[in-house]
């Protein structure tokens, strides 16, 4: 029997593993095959881009980026551009820009080796025994049941763990993140931000990748979402970011989580990640909150794996701070006078050369378009 099993090796897992593997039996367990190609088939459907936030996880965690986890070019400006009112400006602002499947399996390669780690693996149902958790996994090899005396869910958005352990607690408002990966025809070193209320009530972005361009949007869930992502994709285009040909689609759920929506789990199960809800309901950004959370959890388990819970929910007090905080926040990016104000005002943004502009006849031209 394991102390732990983890489902779920992204930056969350994977950090739990690396933190808490040495002192506890832990098998790790995830979905994908753990293939680092860049593009559609290489990773989670993520932008790949590492915030200030995230790089001072990143830091408090002893670790440094490796070079072949990055991609080109690396980006220091936002580019914000509001479709209905046509305006647009550039934000100082410094990214990391990487291959998600490399970073991902950077952080894989950091696990110890005491710890099991088996790719390709899914938990399909839990079944609490009184003493330990067992939980059915499915796999290459077929299914099989393993047991531990407790289960981590880091299995993002949409969490099969979450659904299974706390199946009458309601998830975070989850939207449908689309990425469409394509040729570049020009390197625009910056990070496009793209707000169009007749398209989402979120956010689309495009960003470069060595010669590819990404093109992504968070989208309510629906049978529409398609031509909603087609929308942002020609406003952007109306924006001036050009691309090539298509190389592929991606697709995945994403959490907005309001604070009351958060979910440390109980019993003999816990949550880490966005499967606790723990992601920016501003940016969608995730990794800053995986890496802080499973810090939070491995320090909760040294002690041992009685009391845990309160352990954990002491430590990531400051995750739902900065959650509730930028739940509050929202407004000034996602209410349509709000954020056409802050625009008008130029307040924070910098002047940028010979960058290509929003084109307002084109942008008003999408705003009329049917809804």
């Amino acid at each position: 029997m394991y102390d732990l099993i983890v489902v779920g090796a992204g930056p969350a897992g994977a950090t739990l593993a690396r933190l808490a593997g040495a002192r506890l039996r832990t098998l790790l367990v995830d979905r994908r095959t753990g293939a680092c190609e860049l593009g559609p088939r290489g990773a989670k459907c993520c932008g790949g881009l590492l915030a200030p936030d995230a790089q001072r996880a990143l830091a408090a965690l002893g670790l440094g980026l490796p070079g072949d986890a990055l991609v080109g070019p690396q980006l220091f400006a936002v580019r914000a551009i509001d479709v209905a009112s046509g305006r647009e400006r550039h934000y100082p602002r410094s990214y990391l820009n990487v291959d998600r499947g490399r970073f991902d399996a950077w952080l894989r390669a950091l696990v110890p080796p005491e710890v099991e780690v088996r790719m390709g693996v899914r938990a399909v149902a839990l079944r609490d025994e009184g003493t330990a958790i067992a939980v059915e996994l499915w796999g290459p090899r077929g299914p099989c049941v393993e047991r531990a005396r407790l289960v981590v869910g880091a299995d993002g958005a949409g969490s099969r763990v979450r659904r299974l352990a706390f199946p009458r607690t309601p998830e975070p408002t989850t939207y449908v993140a689309i990425q469409e990966w394509f040729e570049a025809r020009s390197a625009d070193p910056c990070y496009t931000a793209l707000f169009d209320a007749a398209a989402t009530d979120f956010y689309g972005w495009a960003i470069p990748k060595a010669d590819r361009l990404v093109i992504g949007a968070a989208l309510p869930q629906g049978g529409d979402a398609p031509a909603r992502f087609a929308r942002i994709v020609a406003a952007l285009e109306g924006a001036g970011v050009r691309h090539g040909r298509t190389l592929g689609r991606e697709g995945t759920l994403l959490h907005r989580p309001a604070p009351a929506e958060l979910l440390c789990g109980g019993g003999r199960v816990a949550l880490a990640g966005e499967a606790a809800g723990f992601v920016s309901p501003s940016s969608a950004e995730g990794v800053s909150f995986a890496l802080r959370s499973a810090a939070a959890l491995a320090e909760a388990l040294e002690p041992g794996l009685d009391g845990w819970f309160a352990r954990y929910r002491a430590r990531t007090a400051g995750l739902r701070r900065a959650i509730r905080w930028k739940s509050w926040k929202s407004p000034a990016l996602y209410v349509p006078l709000v954020r056409r104000a802050i625009l008008a005002s130029g307040v924070g943004a910098m002047a940028v050369g010979e960058s290509p502009r929003a084109t307002p006849a084109r942008l008003a031209a999408l705003a009329r378009a049917p809804r």
